[in-house]
């Protein structure tokens, strides 16, 4: 067993199973053996490659993006741009370095990165060296004004719990021990909110509340100060059924109890419920696209040629490569979806 599985095996044992949600909260933050917490899951050389990891021209197109925002906004003289959970700082990083094309926009802007770990902090500020960044950890805190916020990969990694609707009714699904190891189980007479008790039998729900409580709180405020939030992730545009719990471990897919605090564990994110969650803070949500149709309506194909204009055969070969994975249907381009939340009128491109 991992170091982590044997610390929660002694706390199950001593007090009982815990929910998926407590279980992935441990298996990513554990102080002592969480994932995010004590290794590099980044890049080829870790467990999974993100978007602005995969090619420049990810982060570079957000850049644009976000400038052409922040003109609809009225191009506002302080606005703050934030970025949650920005991993090494690449997308940041990239998206500034286009959107010097608009040289108001940095000078207007207080940049925020929603981070925890203090080693991705270090890792950032590397990475980020030359801009003035304001590290903060919770989104409660990011400075007041009008504001352009950017989350990828951000609420794949939240805890959800999970209920099973058996014979007898919901059941939540929990982490015990058997035989002396992890395994998974049931905790009859659960209640969650929103249960549908016409669903057949064997359907599973899951329940993503910080997901829903951090939407919560970005659409009330923009709403009250203005601005937009872009959230890229894995996940489906209508809500459903389903077992979605995986874990990624080099590069390859593993039984989510079998190495925790050493593999990475996701969901699928929920971006129906995100939409709902941010109308009835008082926001707007954009219909939800996929990341190929937002990146090739953003100018993917052309940055492409851009960036390929004059290189030798290789270069152009790795960049139309970069391009099929993040638009190509078979790659990220399908996966991954794309939700816009605005305040007040503001419409951000390309959504109208």
């Amino acid at each position: 067993m991992t170091p982590l599985a044997e610390k929660l095996v002694h706390r199950i044992e001593n007090f009982g199973p815990i929910t998926i949600a407590d279980y992935m909260a441990a298996c990513l933050g554990d102080p002592e053996f969480g994932y995010y917490t004590t290794r590099e899951p980044f890049g080829s050389a870790g467990d999974f490659v993100t978007a602005p990891e995969v090619s420049q021209m990810f982060g570079e197109l957000i850049g644009m993006w976000a400038v052409e925002t922040w003109r609809r906004m009225g191009s506002p003289a302080a606005f703050v741009l934030a970025e949650i959970g920005p991993g090494r700082g690449t997308l940041m990083a990239d998206a500034l370095r286009a959107a010097k094309i608009a040289p108001d926009f940095e000078k207007a802007a207080t940049i925020a990165l929603v981070e925890t770990s203090p080693r991705l902090r270090a890792i950032q500020a590397d990475t980020l060296a030359g801009h003035v960044i304001d590290w903060i950890e919770h989104i409660d805190a990011l400075p007041e004004g009008p504001a352009i916020v950017v989350a990828n990969e951000l609420f794949d990694a939240l805890p959800v719990r999970q209920f099973l609707r058996t014979a007898d009714g919901w059941a939540e699904r929990m982490v015990g021990v058997s035989d002396g190891r992890l395994a998974f189980g049931l905790r009859a007479n659960a209640h969650f909110d929103g249960a549908d008790d016409r669903a057949p039998e064997g359907s599973l729900v899951e329940t993503a509340t910080i997901s829903a409580a951090i939407m919560a709180t970005l659409a009330a405020r923009l709403q009250r100060s203005g601005g937009a939030f872009l959230a890229i992730d894995y996940g489906h545009a209508e809500s459903g059924y389903g077992d979605t719990l995986q874990a990624l471990r080099s590069h390859a897919f593993d039984d989510p109890l079998a190495h925790p605090g050493e593999a990475d564990l996701t969901v699928h994110v929920d971006f129906a419920a995100l939409a709902r969650t941010a109308e009835a803070n008082g926001a707007r949500a954009s219909a939800i696209w996929t990341q190929g149709d937002f990146l090739l309506t953003l100018g993917l194909l052309e940055r492409a040629g851009r960036l390929g204009a004059g290189k030798d055969a290789a270069t152009q070969d790795a960049i139309r490569a970069a391009v099929e994975r993040l638009a190509g249907p078979d790659a990220m381009g399908s996966l991954f979806k794309v939700l816009c939340v605005t305040g007040g009128n503001l419409v951000a491109p390309p959504f109208g």
